[in-house]
């Protein structure tokens, strides 16, 4: 069975230059690149350095909305005039980061989250740049439409076999005829390339909607049991997020995504709400068993949906299959000791003597920057 070596977490700017995509493997990027250089992710870095991050923006603004782990919104509305014009401020932001945590940032200006989002991703690194709605023609609709927030490789496809490459093009196009194709997807899109954006800067999260965790496996898994032990360490980091924020869920979904990159799914609405363990696993298991074609396997996830926040107690039944109520405890007791002493602290049997680290995936919420932590020896590395 052979081992693709893990992915690519990050790029730098010269590796993009070559083509090198964030989620590809190492192999994909080594051959695009052969003299690639590979440093391994010290996610306790990140962290420290992902809040000191937030502690400097929150200097200068009482609203930030941390978008993920090295991103995030200012409303500088109340605030901008204390330390100068937007650009200034941003300009001065950038300066202060550099200065004190050695790294360097890009900042987007602009009267949106949208727009200022798009406007950081232009010419890097350690620069400022705006992006008004009156320079959205310059400066954005020239872009290829794959640039674009939320056009993603399947809708970049999509998009380019209608004929539309750039995004002004995206944003001349009939939104009815979009939506018709795209469904509500197109009409996002639409309004996207148009600039148009209400969404407010929260320093609070909204409530999850669903939860979920998936991941992209080391080599292909061409046995059921195999691919059990993968959501049995997906479903521990789903039911941990859901007992953190104190919810349920009724509905659990599965997702495949095999060698060739062909992706399927399936759900199941649960008969109670839930947050153990071993219920979302037990369910992702039978769905897996239903869903899979027997093909390898290169990527799984489990997801979750309609998010109860009522403190829903389970009806008592007298053909229950299992003590739930010891279940809860047991899963309660675990986060506890992990919390305390450490992820490892308490480990399931079904992930001893293994040859590899357990698969619990990662994290796309900013909520849940719960990354693996491991130390990293940078000394043995040389970067040239």
């Amino acid at each position: 069975m052979a081992t693709r070596h893990g992915i690519i977490l990050a790029k730098s700017i010269p590796a993009k230059k070559y083509g090198i995509k964030t989620g590809e493997t190492i192999l994909e990027a080594q051959r695009k690149c052969p003299g690639l250089v590979l440093v391994p992710p010290d996610y306790g870095l990140y962290e420290k350095c992902s809040a000191a991050f937030m502690e400097i923006l929150r200097e200068y603004s009482d609203i930030v909305e941390q978008y993920s782990i090295d991103e995030a919104f200012l409303d500088m509305t109340a605030s901008c005039g204390l330390f100068g014009g937007p650009v200034e401020t941003a300009e001065q932001i950038r300066d202060h980061i550099r200065d004190k945590l050695g790294f360097a940032v890009n900042i987007g200006v602009s009267a949106n989250k949208l727009l200022a989002k798009m406007a950081g991703g232009f010419k890097k690194p350690d620069r400022v740049h705006t992006l008004y709605p009156d320079e959205i023609q310059e400066k954005m609709w020239p872009l290829p439409v794959s640039d674009l927030f939320f056009v993603g490789r399947a809708t970049t496809a999509k998009l380019l076999s209608l004929g539309i490459g750039t995004i002004g093009e995206l944003a001349a196009a009939d939104p009815e005829w979009l939506k018709r194709l795209l469904k509500k997807h197109g009409e996002v899109v639409w309004e996207f390339a148009n600039g148009v954006d209400l969404s407010p800067v929260l320093e609070q999260p909204p409530a999850n909607k669903g939860y979920g965790n998936s991941a992209t496996l080391p080599c292909d898994v061409t046995d059921a049991k195999t691919a059990d032990r993968v959501l049995l360490g997906l479903a521990e980091t789903v039911g941990n997020r859901l007992r953190c924020d104190g919810v349920q869920i009724e509905v659990v979904s599965v997702g495949i995504r095999y060698s060739d990159l062909s992706y399927v799914s399936h759900q199941r609405v649960l008969e109670t709400a839930t947050d153990i363990t071993w219920e979302i696993y037990q369910a992702a298991s039978e769905l897996f068993r239903e869903l899979w074609s027997g093909d390898p396997v290169r990527h799984l996830g489990i997801h979750t949906g309609r998010v109860r926040h009522d403190g829903f107690f389970r009806q008592a039944s007298l053909f229950e299959k299992a003590d739930y109520e010891k279940l809860e405890k047991a899963d309660r007791m675990v986060d506890a000791l992990r919390k305390r002493y450490g992820r490892d602290s308490v480990m399931r049997a079904a992930f001893l003597r293994q040859p590899s680290d357990r698969v619990s995936g990662g994290s796309s919420s900013p909520k849940h920057l719960c990354l693996e932590k491991r130390d990293v020896d940078c000394s043995k590395l040389r970067i040239d």
